[in-house]
This record gives structure tokens, sequence and C-alpha cells, in this order.
């Protein structure tokens, strides 16, 4: 008998129903994707990044290479943390973000536009953001007191790289303006790259500028943690387990291997012996110059965007040493020259005749080209200027090159056991 009601009930159910709002969740596959990304990342900024400026200074200085990008890796994490991402990404002007996530507060459960959270969002983008930072202390080896490079990359986050973040990949003028940075050529490289040409032209040249790489092993080995690595930068910004992550990861790798081959191959013919620092750098050159591109288009354009990375930079990196640019870990002829080269070279790239995705509707190539161009020279004179003006700011207050006698005796020499560092 108690069935009765529950039946005389049925009826109600055809009746039109209230809609329940839908809760959205982030799908876990792809917040996972993004997570395992962001750790590639910081493998290739950690051990590979610091392995391989380790390896390339000379035996006196290894060392406070190596610290120097420890303490620039979590310097710059906590100012992107308080500051750095709310400036690139929370909703704000044309030249910079807000203030509605400092101290990464109020992050949504689902970042806007996207199927994962947004402090996954979050931790991808800081991961980039060190990457970005740690390239400095390989183009100042030698040379940097520590103190004033622990001042300098936290305000370098927050001055120079979060407002290009903001233009490039956070809605910004850059952005309005049509350019296209798919996973950091732009953004990450040349601010990086130009950042540390103004550097070494305001430190000047080591005492021991002639000395060579102390090991080169090391450094081969970082460079294949970086390349291993370099696959969650390009992989992790289809932010998502897609085709987009399987084919950035795929045309990266062409990308790295063309060029380790090229540069090889030039070694052969003008060096008249391949080496291995070359296939590292050649490797390098083709991961920086496929980085604007690399779910943008198809494995022929990949590796061709590595054969003339490898030949543009090593035609700079040349060039840079006979201008007396003493930069040991060339971070400027691979990372500036080789972002430069990859945000140009998207554009013909892009097109279907290399495989590429092609342009959306009502967007021409030479409108293309002259977007990529502004933004290319915006990008550089701001990493420049912006980097110049905190260097000697802050050298008012701590100098930024060494003693003349810790230079000369290494700036390893401050490390003395169980006594600890010197941090001067």
């Amino acid at each position: 008998m108690r069935l009765l009601p529950s039946l005389a009930a049925l009826p109600l159910l055809a009746l039109p129903q209230p809609a329940l709002a839908q809760v959205a969740v982030a799908d876990s596959g792809d917040t996972g994707w993004t997570i395992l990304c962001a750790l590639l990342v910081l493998l290739a900024a950690l051990p590979g990044l610091l392995l391989r400026q380790a390896g390339l200074a000379n035996a006196r200085n290894a060392l406070s290479v190596a610290a120097q990008g420890l303490g620039i890796a979590a310097g710059v994490s906590l100012a992107w943390a308080i500051a750095g991402y709310s400036l690139a990404y929370a909703p704000g002007g044309p030249w910079a973000g807000g203030a509605a996530n400092l101290f990464l507060g109020d992050l949504a459960t689902l970042r806007e536009g996207l199927t994962i959270p947004e402090s996954a969002f979050a931790l991808f983008q800081m991961s980039l953001a060190i990457l970005a930072a740690c390239l400095i202390a390989g183009a100042l080896a030698g040379r940097a007191r520590f103190g004033w490079m622990m001042a300098f990359a936290p305000l370098w986050l927050l001055v120079v790289y979060a407002p290009v973040a903001h233009w490039t990949w956070g809605g910004g003028w850059l952005a309005q303006l049509g350019t296209l940075d798919y996973a950091g050529g732009l953004t990450i490289h040349m601010t990086a790259g130009f950042s540390a040409l103004a550097l070494i032209l305001i430190a000047g040249r080591r005492r021991d500028a002639a000395s060579p790489a102390h090991a080169r092993l090391l450094s081969l080995g970082g460079s294949a943690l970086l390349w291993v690595g370099w696959f969650g930068t390009t992989g992790g910004w289809a932010l998502g387990a897609t085709d987009d992550a399987a084919a950035a990861i795929l045309n990266t790798h062409l990308a790295a291997s063309a060029g380790a081959l090229a540069w090889a191959l030039l070694d052969r013919l003008f060096a008249g012996r391949a080496s291995a620092s070359g296939m590292a750098s050649g490797a390098i050159a083709g991961l920086v110059g496929i980085s604007a591109s690399a779910a943008l288009t198809g494995p022929s354009g990949a590796m061709l965007i590595g054969l003339l990375a490898a030949l543009v930079c090593r035609a700079a990196a040349l060039l840079l040493a006979r201008m007396r640019i003493d930069d040991p870990a060339a971070i400027v002829a691979l990372h500036g020259v080789g972002g430069l080269l990859g945000t140009v070279m998207l554009v013909p790239l892009t097109l279907p005749s290399l495989g590429g995705v092609g342009f959306d509707p009502g967007v021409s190539v030479t409108g293309l080209l002259l977007t990529q161009i502004i933004a290319v020279a915006v990008v550089a004179l701001w990493a420049m200027l912006g980097s110049a003006i905190l260097a000697l700011g802050i050298s008012i207050v701590q100098p930024l090159r060494a003693h003349e006698s810790d230079e000369a005796e290494g700036l390893d020499a401050a490390h003395h056991g169980e006594q600890g560092w010197d941090f001067r």
C-alpha cells in the first residue's frame, strides 16, 4: 500500500522541471598533463640549465653560477606568487594585469576558457618564468655578485618579464595587435636574451674571458636535460592532453635534432671537426627557434627552423665573440637571436605548404609579418632598457661586479666547506 503514493507521484515527473546549474569541473587528464609539464620545465631550468651553465664556466666559478641559479629560482618563485602572476594574468589593462590575484589569491577552480584549475595554470606559468630568469645567470658567469643577482632577479620578473607575458599571453596590447607566440620564443627567450645583452654590456668582460669551459661533459649532460625538459614548455602550452600537445612535442624534437646535426656539420666544414658542445648548442638553437610556432607548423617546418636556427645562432655567436661580448653560455646568441628568428619565421612556418595550420580569416602574411616585427623590436628594447635601469639602480646599493681580488681568485673561493658561503 505504501507504493500507491509513489505511483501517484509519477505523472509529476513528466512536468517541466527547473534547470539545475551545471558546476564546471576541471578535467583530471588535462590537469595532470599540465602539472607534469610544469615539472618538466623545472627539470630543464634547475638541474638542466644549472649544469649546462656551470660546465661552461671556468673551474673557479662553476659553483657560484649554479648557486646563483638556485637563488634566482627561489626568489623568482616568491615574486611570481606575490605579484608576478597577477601582473601577467589577472584582469587588467593593455599594459599590465590587475591586483586580483596578488599572493595567488582568488584563483578560480577552473581557469576561464580552459579545462584546468587556475592553480595548475599558475604553476605552469611560474616554471616558465623561472626558466627565463635562470638564463641570465649564465650570461654573467664569473662577474656578478650573489647579492646583486638576488636583488635583480625578482625585480626583473616584475618589471620586465611579467609585463611582456601580459602583452603576449595575458590579452595585452601585443595580443590585441595579433602577435603570435605559442611557447615563448618572444616572451621567454627574447626577453631573457636581450636582457642578458644589456647586463653584459654594463658588467664588461671577465678577467679570464679567454679561459675555456672546465667541464664539457657536465654541460653536455645539462643540455640533454634541457632537451627533454623543453617538451614540457611546448607540450604544456596546449594546456591539456590533446593533439596539439603531441604535435608540439614532435616538432620540438625534430627541430632540436635538425639543429644539433646542422651545427655539427657547420663545425666540420668551417672548423675542421664537429664537437659535442657544438651539437648541444645546435640542439638548443633548434629548441629556441621552434618555441614560437611549435604547434602551428608541421614536421617539415620544424626541421627547417632547426637548420636555420643552427646557422643563424652559430653566426651570431661568432660575431658577438669578435665584438668582445663576453657571454660564456651564449645566452644572447642562442636565446636572444634564436627567439627573434623563431618569432619572425613563425609567419612562413604557419603556411599550409609547410604543414602549418594556416591563418585565421582576415589575417594576411604581410600583416602578420609586420606585427611580429613590431613585437620583436618592442620586446628587445623593453628588455634591454628595463634591465639596464634595474641593474644601475641596484648597483647604487650593491655593486654588480665582484671585487677584483675575488674575480682573480675565483668566486667559488668564497665557499669554505662547513663555514658556508660568503654571499657578498
